[in-house]
């Protein structure tokens, strides 16, 4: 049995996959995500919030040992957005090597955006044919590009699902005029899409998106009782589907979003913005449906560290 595992620690939520490999390829044992909000107002002070560091140190202390148990003897870790920007990012590390033994490393955007690429293709991508993914996190959005697993191209935009919440103060639910503020300050924070697509990078490109907030939104639209990764690993949303989804959740208190089929209630405070960010996505890439994928940067990451013998 050779088993490995990866965890994501993410602006948002912390992720675990424990994989076993056979004959090269990876088959999921477990998998975990957990919303512990670690970048909570990293965008306005710089700094991780105390008791987000504690709440995401003992998710991920839970889940090393659960991987370590289940005879993972290999974990790769790894932090996205919220620990690139803090400042305090040493105070995380240090409680997190003292109570899970292990030291994330923090990545930049651009290979955050190689790792989910590699991801996507693995599942969704054939060699000359055009991909394009997009991840849309808490704190930051990645573009990837290319006809292989490794990208062409490749852009990341420090807004995310909960930095646009932040930067945007909005009512519950928000205002017709608080949502065009949304919609405005996504726009201008992806705007450089509208660019990559002049100039041709992604003609002819199907668009695959990862993470947590387009999941929610395949999830929302299934009315999902339970999230069930087989239905929504590989659905479609349209860009009506986005425009509709956006219109329904901005038009409920955030009480009520958390109590739909489909909703992770954690998420419900930032899924308006989330939304918003992948609508708008869409619009300046010019991209008339996605493909969700349930795999992200811990997949690419097994596949990347220990995907061959």
């Amino acid at each position: 049995m050779d088993r490995v595992a990866a965890i994501d620690v993410g602006t948002n939520t912390v992720l675990l996959t424990v994989a076993e490999r056979s004959g090269g390829k990876l088959s999921a044992v477990v998998e975990r995500a957990e919303i512990t909000r670690l970048g909570r107002g990293v965008d306005r002070t710089g700094h991780l919030d105390p008791a987000s560091i504690a709440t995401t140190v003992a998710v991920l202390a839970r889940f090393a040992a659960e991987a370590r148990a289940l005879g993972a003897d290999r974990i790769a870790c790894v932090a996205t957005s919220a620990c690139r920007d803090a400042a305090n990012g040493r105070e995380f590390f240090q409680a997190a090597l003292a109570s899970a033994g292990l030291t994330p490393e923090v990545i930049s955007g651009e290979e955050e955006a190689r790792l989910v690429h590699r991801s996507a293709f693995s599942d969704f991508g054939s060699p000359g044919r055009p991909l394009a993914v997009l991840d849309v996190g808490g704190g930051s959005t990645e573009l990837t590009w290319g006809t292989g697993p490794a990208p062409t191209g490749r852009r990341s935009f420090q807004i995310g699902a909960v930095r646009l919440t932040e930067r945007i103060a909005a009512g519950d639910p928000p205002s017709a005029s608080e949502v065009a503020a949304l919609r405005a300050a996504a726009r201008a924070a992806l705007a450089e899409i509208r660019e990559i697509q002049v100039q041709g990078h992604l003609a002819q490109a199907a668009l695959v998106a990862v993470a947590g907030t387009v999941t929610t939104l395949a999830a929302v639209k299934q009315a999902l009782p339970v999230y069930d990764g087989a239905r929504v690993h590989g659905s479609e949303l349209s860009r009506e589907d986005l425009e509709a989804l956006v219109e329904r959740l901005a038009s409920l208190r955030i009480a009520e979003r958390s109590r739909l089929p489909g909703m992770e209630p954690k998420r419900a405070d930032v899924i308006v913005a989330g939304a918003v960010l992948v609508a708008e996505a869409l619009s300046l890439g010019g991209f008339p449906r996605l493909t969700v994928s349930d795999r992200g940067v811990r997949w690419g990451l097994l596949v990347d560290r220990f995907g061959t013998a």
